[in-house]
């Protein structure tokens, strides 16, 4: 009886050291938290692209470039999935990767949580994993009567979903090579209806503070999934100017 005892007391304490061995990012996350360690780096332009370990699994998630080291643990909100994604700066293609917006070492309060609610053009707003851009205030652009405003293409967005037409804005954001083709936000200082900055899908590409002018026509209701959903978006459009940055932003 008492080798029994000593035997189930063994047991016992080499459960609890393992237990505390293995104590990490697997046992502290729950199978539903947002939250991964880093395994593996590589650099390119733009993006850090990292191999992470998440809920025990492996994968590739891409962030935009910055300092990361291995074995660092990460926070984050919504990822976009892409499969077959190539990237041109490593030459290398992805099975599947995930696009992050944002990532933190400290837990991330979910974006825009709340069930689809009515937003200021009068349409239904769906939940969204893509992060807002901030209204630039240096931002004051003097136009051309002729000239369209961001104010006038969002107060008719739905002639313009129809038409082509010309904008000209200053890019305060830029995410190159996702799905194909670059994201190139432009502002010009006007809203409508606290509606301020645009976002344009294009082959071309621009620097953050340069001037450019870009022509094409809009798109409405635009769901990329992941929770990637645009009121109003402007694809596939054509680089017709550009200036180099004059707008410290």
């Amino acid at each position: 009886m008492r080798v029994f005892l000593i035997m189930i007391l063994v047991v016992a304490f080499s459960s609890c050291v393992r237990n505390k061995n293995n104590q990490g990012i697997q046992n502290s996350v729950s199978t539903n938290a947002k939250v991964f360690e880093v395994t593996e780096v590589i650099q390119a332009t733009s993006y850090s692209y990292l191999k992470v370990k998440e809920n025990f699994d492996e994968r590739w998630v891409a962030v935009s470039k910055q300092e990361i080291n291995l074995g660092d643990i990460f926070y984050y909100d919504e990822a976009l999935e892409m499969a077959n994604f190539k990237s041109k700066d490593l030459d290398r293609t992805f099975d599947v990767i995930y696009f992050i917006n944002s990532i933190s070492k400290t837990p991330i309060n979910t974006i825009n949580t709340m069930p689809n609610t009515q937003n200021k053009m009068g349409t239904q707003q769906q939940h969204s994993g893509k992060i807002e851009s901030k209204k630039k205030s240096s931002i004051s652009m003097k136009k051309q009567a002729a000239e369209k405003t961001l104010s006038d293409i969002f107060e008719n967005h739905q002639k313009y979903s129809t038409e082509q037409f010309a904008i000209k804005g200053i890019v305060v954001k830029v995410n190159r090579e996702v799905m194909g083709r670059n994201w190139i936000h432009i502002q010009d200082g006007t809203s409508h209806n606290g509606i301020f900055d645009l976002t344009i899908t294009t082959q071309e590409l621009a620097e953050v503070g340069d001037e450019v002018t870009f022509e094409g026509k809009l798109t409405l209701k635009k769901d990329f999934g992941a929770g990637y959903f645009y009121d109003v978006i402007m694809e596939n459009a054509v680089l017709v100017k550009k200036s180099a940055a004059s707008t410290q932003l």
